[in-house]
């Protein structure tokens, strides 16, 4: 986005310096090519007037003749500019230079000779650019008595006119250049104090996003900085950020008490049905299980909903500096998990290290632990097994759980910590959907991550990071004491007992 941004800035600048530099450019050489056409303009008239005697018929015209000519080659070789002297035909009569070095009477110089011959004056020249090598053609019309006897024409070169251009232009170019240089140098502190607070924006939407999603807490308010604008803007989503986190904290409490509540309510009615045993008319039988699978499974909801909101209380007041040793707590919970596991047909296998220490609560690593081998042993078949392993990577301790299930695509891992999510497709399988969601809670609690990923031959590997703790330290050994005097009761024996 900054480089966009800086991007349209130089855009900017660049319009703006070619705006400004080409026009500047286009009247300075008009303005240089309208004082040599002035000049060559009044140089032609000149010449003009001088050529009357040429076309006169007197007794002396042959002086004229040679004292005209001598002036229009002086000219010609001080100035470069080749004059010559045309009759009312159009035939030359007198040239500064040898006719085959003059340039030909074709196109413009042929069409302003016409125009002098018709009795007009020379028109201004067009525009020349520094790249247009045409000379500059004028051609004055000689007057008799108001009756036109001839034409004087110059052809002026523009070698000198176009360099003089040329340097112009680079200059103005390489003014809009330093412009433009100047211009990114100021576009860039002020694209990134423009753009500071709107990533910082972003990046706090997707914050609060993630928030409300996982139930978390918002995070904490905007550093307002920035245009004037994009700091009201900071205000307004910090009161908006406010106001979620009322919304998370009415959210849970209501949770956790409304499950608390339900909690007795729910028990009592389970012991109800459950005393209807064997007093159902056998034509209810089947209605009355169906009324205690339900009551089981809402019991199964209000504790997934409990532990949901202990773990997202944890996460609010989690300091982080419980360690706790990870070999005690997974064996512990694999002992619990195993009798599921052989009743179901489903090998525990444990892996890794031994002896890393993390910091997380004791209880909430048994949490994790819980709902994860959970997750695996219903998603493992009959004969498959669930692997459990402790980690140590880098900076980072952990421990991951592959069961042998179906595993999951890339669309259901992003949402499978969602409260009350479930995989398509496992409508089937007994749960709640919250499994995930408290691991994840959990983990977060403590510092930690949880990640899912595809693990190597299929199936999912749900792997729980946590921040390292130091090893514990060795108990120290007992100091020896330097042996003493054996005592009377033991003396040896022929020794006295006594003084």
């Amino acid at each position: 986005m900054r480089s966009r941004l800086l991007l349209v800035f130089l855009v900017l600048v660049g319009l703006l310096a070619a705006g400004l530099g080409v026009p500047l450019a286009l009247t300075h050489a008009q303005r240089s090519q309208e004082e040599v056409f002035t000049d060559r303009l009044t140089d032609t008239i000149s010449f003009a007037s001088g050529a009357q005697r040429l076309l006169i018929e007197s007794p002396d015209g042959h002086s004229a003749s040679t004292a005209f000519v001598a002036e229009i080659a002086r000219y010609d070789e001080v100035y470069d500019v080749a004059v010559a002297v045309f009759d009312r035909t159009g035939g030359l009569l007198v040239a500064s230079r040898p006719p085959e070095r003059l340039p030909g009477l074709e196109g413009e110089p042929a069409d302003r000779l016409r125009v002098a011959l018709a009795g007009r004056r020379s028109e201004t020249h067009p525009l020349l650019m520094p790249w247009d090598d045409r000379p500059i053609v004028l051609a004055e019309p000689v007057l008799v008595d108001g009756e036109v006897v001839g034409a004087t024409m110059t052809v002026s070169p523009t070698d000198a006119l176009r360099s003089a251009e040329l340097r112009a232009w680079s200059v103005i170019a390489g003014v809009a250049l330093l412009a433009l240089l100047a211009g990114a140098l100021v576009a860039l502190p002020l694209t990134v104090w423009i753009l500071r607070p709107v990533r910082r924006l972003d990046a706090a939407m997707g914050r609060v996003g993630t928030a409300v999603v996982a139930g978390g807490p918002p995070g904490p308010p905007m550093r307002r900085t920035g245009p004037p604008e994009l700091r009201l803007l900071a205000g307004s989503f910090d009161r908006m950020t406010e106001t979620v986190r009322g919304a998370l904290d009415a959210q849970r409490a209501f949770v956790a008490d409304a499950s608390h509540q339900l909690r007795n309510p729910l028990t009592a009615l389970r012991l109800r049905l459950s005393n209807l045993d064997g007093h159902v008319d056998p034509a209810a039988a089947e209605e009355h299980a169906a009324a205690l699978e339900e009551s089981e499974r809402l019991s199964r909801v209000l504790d997934g909903l409990l532990a949901l909101a202990r773990a997202e209380r944890a996460a609010d007041t989690a300091s982080g500096e419980t360690v706790t040793g990870l070999d005690d707590v997974v064996e512990d919970r694999l002992e619990n998990w195993r009798p599921l596991a052989e009743h179901i047909g489903v090998e525990l296998r444990r892996s890794g290290p031994r002896g890393l220490r993390a910091r997380i609560d004791p209880a909430g690593l048994e949490t994790v632990l819980d709902a994860v081998l959970d997750n695996a042993l219903k998603y493992t078949p009959e004969g498959g097994r669930v692997r459990i392993a402790t980690l140590r990577v880098a900076d980072r301790v952990g421990v991951s759980v592959v069961d042998g299930g179906p595993g999951m695509t890339v669309e259901e891992r992003a949402r499978a910590t969602d409260r009350f999510w479930r995989a398509p497709g496992q409508s089937n399988v007994e749960g709640s959907g919250l499994g995930l969601a408290i691991a994840s809670r959990t983990a977060a609690a403590a510092g930690g991550r949880l990640a899912l990923d595809p693990a190597p031959g299929g199936g999912l590997r749900v792997t729980l990071w946590l921040e390292p703790a130091p090893p514990a330290p060795a108990a120290p050994s007992p100091p020896s004491s330097p042996p003493s005097s054996p005592s009377p009761s033991h003396a040896p024996p022929g020794a006295p007992s006594g003084p």
